[in-house]
């Protein structure tokens, strides 16, 4: 009896002990979010975006994350670095880029600009392949980056989720966004490419910075902030040139990739609702004791997708969703000619909906 004893509170021991004091990768900031406006108003729960038509990938492709227009052909790439073209209601591979492609755009050059989460960004063309255009900024390297905005002269702004952690090292970019948002460490940035092909940061201090899109006019930058639920604007002219603010703040959801329409509203699709694990984010020793515990109990997305359309003035004009999950993770929401693209982070489709216009 008394061995048993003894065993059982060696073990509870040994178990306290790894609970308390065993190390993790996280290094939690503390933070106090403002309370989930919640799923209401123009975010009410709706199957909108349910009825959007797959658009199937090659067997074995993976996690359409966005989607892009060259040539006026859409494209997008998968999980395992390949690049595809659809080719009426699927898409064909039509290169190898390797790395994990995330964010594309289309350059006036009629190139394809990739963030590369893998290796930075890069630019594709059919005629002259693959090339690496910024692999580090400022002597360091870009960890993670994201998404990829190219202004009509040919200058590149790019975002850079994190500098604690690599998704290559660190099992994807799933993971490592969820521990960067977890961690609420302060080192996402957006950078600039010019076109004389200098490199520069130009805001930083983001918690896991994601989306970005330029204005018609090309006068600011919008920046998503996925791991604060917030939009910012960056100011690229005018009298507040440099300067950064808020755009759009406690969003029931968190953003993801942003793009532009020709009608000078913009389009985000948000990878998840609020989740209720941020009421853990004011206690960072209890964010590592979760953390120990193992990915069963860590925290995740919400599978609910919402993509949504707002004005330059920051005013919501439609919300979808899949309140079912039935898509899954929306990244990326992009309308060409008289339909709206969906980016998704994990399946072997994209998807597309017919858009009615809308005043």
């Amino acid at each position: 009896m008394r061995n048993s004893l003894r065993i059982a509170m060696l073990s509870i021991t040994i178990g306290l002990v790894y609970l308390l004091l065993w190390p993790v990768p996280l290094k939690p900031e503390k933070y106090e979010p403002s309370p989930d406006p919640g799923l209401v108003g123009k975010f009410a729960p709706n199957q909108e975006l349910a009825l959007a038509e797959r658009l199937y990938l090659p067997e074995d492709a993976d996690g359409p994350e966005d989607i892009a227009v060259l040539d006026g052909e859409i494209y997008t790439a998968d999980v395992n670095g390949n690049l595809f073209r659809l080719s009426g209601s699927r898409f064909e591979k039509v290169a190898e880029l390797d790395g994990r492609p995330l964010g594309l755009d289309e350059g006036p050059d009629g190139a394809l600009y990739i963030a590369d989460s893998f290796r930075g960004i890069m630019r594709w063309s059919k005629e002259d392949g693959l090339e690496s255009i910024v692999s580090e900024i400022d002597g360091s390297p870009v960890v993670y980056a994201n998404q990829v905005a190219v202004a009509t002269d040919g200058t590149v702004y790019f975002s850079n989720s994190s500098n604690r952690f690599d998704p290559e090292t660190m099992g994807g970019t799933k993971p490592t966004s969820i521990m960067t948002i977890f961690e609420q460490s302060r080192t996402g940035y957006v950078g600039r490419r010019s076109t004389d092909g200098r490199v520069e940061k130009i805001a930083d201090g983001f918690v896991y910075t994601n989306g970005l899109a330029l204005s018609r006019d090309e006068d600011f930058l919008l920046i998503a902030e996925t791991g604060r639920a917030a939009i910012h604007r960056l100011w690229l002219s005018g009298n507040k040139k440099g300067r950064v603010e808020p755009f759009l703040e406690n969003l029931p959801a968190y953003p993801d990739n942003i793009e532009s329409a020709e009608d000078g509203t913009f389009w985000v699709a948000f990878a998840s609702p609020r989740v209720p694990a941020e009421a853990l984010m004011p206690y960072p020793f209890l964010r590592k004791i979760v953390w120990r515990l193992g990915p069963s109990v860590r925290p995740g997305p919400i599978v609910h997708g919402i993509v949504a359309q707002f004005d330059a003035d920051g005013s919501f004009i439609r919300v979808l969703q899949d309140s079912d999950g039935e898509l899954g993770i929306t990244t990326g929401a992009r309308v060409v000619e008289d339909y709206l693209y969906i980016g998704l982070l994990e399946g072997g489709f994209a998807a597309r909906l017919p858009l009615d216009p809308r005043d």
